[in-house]
């Protein structure tokens, strides 16, 4: 299932317009957008957390050559699932 076919869906259960259901889409992922963004949480009870994790600067290594690398801190996005989202897909 891609976007598009998350806003087909959405269209059949609300009985809107197709432009209706793609912006109700597109606000929802850009609400979890901009809230991560400014670094907060977002919880969507049953299904699970968004969520920004601080990931440490690091030293690596290239696999091709062997040399080290400087890996910098970055924040990354995470997502852990509810338990409702858990037992769907059990």
């Amino acid at each position: 299932m891609n976007k598009a076919d998350l806003a087909e869906a959405v269209m059949n259960k609300l009985g809107s317009t197709k432009k209706a259901a793609e912006d109700a889409v597109d606000t929802v992922f850009d609400t979890i957008t901009s809230s991560m963004a400014k670094g907060q949480e977002v919880s969507v009870a049953g299904f699970g957390v968004f969520a920004v994790k601080h990931r440490a600067a690091r030293e690596a290594r290239n696999p091709r050559t062997g040399e080290k690398v400087k890996v910098p801190a970055a924040k990354v996005p995470k997502f852990r699932a509810g338990k409702g989202l858990k037992d769907a897909v059990k």
